[in-house]
């Protein structure tokens, strides 16, 4: 059994499993009732759900990534300028946002994977930062600081996803799709050998298991991942713009991530519907914003190590010791 498995398992008895699945199932369906508002946080939060997967992909692999956020903003423009100049639809415009991703992780990835720990987070920091200049001076071809606008809205056969209601089903499919696949993926052996890199790399390696090859091999996953977040939000709002993929961005991400559960399937999810709206309800307060992310962050940190996913587990604990 696999760690991930075991994290999930101990920290949901059955009963707070189902309770759980029937919460996310309600929370899915009620922003369809709710306000436009409502409705544009649903949308955000599926996307975030969908691109905090792929930085959960990466961290299962063993290296945490402060620049998730410039492979988003490669999903976006690529999807875009694909859409405009190629005059492609959706779907292949989308697939070009993700196989740019891909090779361009292939190609990083295969340098800086060898790195362990601050550094790791140093350079892909370095290279997020990279990506939003680049953006910046690349007028003529990426709108330079005023970015693109008028970007058409997603279809699929012929079906426009041009109202809130209708993008968020699609949103909604997506990140649920990508939380399975996760779940899936590890409880596979493939998924073993990935946990068994994160948890003892050395270790691993002495086994025969080719460690810089199953990293490469996350970090790529988890940044097509990403784009296709980047794809899908382009797509939404209708507009990209290089500082719509700053540093902050990824820094949030990983808040997500953090606060959800590092090491557990539902982690990103929790952490997305958590933290999304927050932004949103306190925009007028951005210093308030920043004093409750440092305030969570600490608090989980030191009582909730397994972030907020891990709360049933302290829960069924304590129940067993007073039963």
């Amino acid at each position: 059994m696999t760690a991930l498995a075991l994290t999930t398992r101990q920290t949901m008895h059955p009963g707070w499993r189902i309770a759980a699945l029937a919460g996310i199932v309600l929370a899915g369906m009620l922003p369809w009732f709710g306000s436009p508002f409502v409705l544009h946080l649903a949308v955000l939060t599926a996307l975030n759900i969908l691109i905090v997967n792929g930085l959960a992909l990466i961290n299962l692999g063993g290296q945490l990534s402060l620049g998730h956020a410039a492979f988003v903003a490669v999903g976006a423009y690529a999807s875009v300028l694909a859409g405009q100049h190629l005059g492609w639809s959706f779907l292949p415009a989308a697939a070009t946002g993700v196989v740019a991703a891909a090779l361009i992780a292939a190609l990083l990835g295969w340098v800086i994977l060898r790195l362990r720990g601050v550094y790791f987070v140093l350079v892909t920091f370095a290279f997020g930062e990279l990506i939003r200049l680049a953006l910046l001076d690349g007028a003529s071809w990426s709108g330079g600081a005023n970015g693109i606008a008028g970007i058409p809205a997603a279809s699929l056969l012929g079906f426009e996803f041009d109202t809130r209601g209708r993008f968020y089903g699609l949103a909604l499919v997506t990140a649920l799709l990508s939380t399975a696949g996760l779940w899936w993926l590890f409880r596979r052996p493939l998924g073993h050998a990935v946990e068994s890199v994160r948890d003892n790399a050395a270790l691993a390696e002495s086994t025969g298991l080719n460690v810089h090859r199953l990293q490469l091999l996350c970090f790529v996953m988890g940044c097509m991942l990403a784009a296709l977040g980047g794809a899908l939000q382009a797509r939404y709002i209708g507009f990209v713009s290089p500082e719509s993929f700053n540093t902050g961005m990824s820094v949030a991400f990983v808040i997500m991530l953090v606060i959800g559960g590092r090491q557990s399937v539902w982690g990103p999810l929790i952490g997305a519907l958590v933290l999304t709206p927050l932004p949103e309800l306190f925009r007028g307060a951005v210093q308030t914003q920043h004093v409750f992310y440092g305030a969570a962050l600490i608090l989980i940190l030191r009582f909730l190590p397994d972030g907020l996913v891990g709360i049933a587990r302290h829960v069924d604990r304590r129940r067993k010791e007073h039963a």
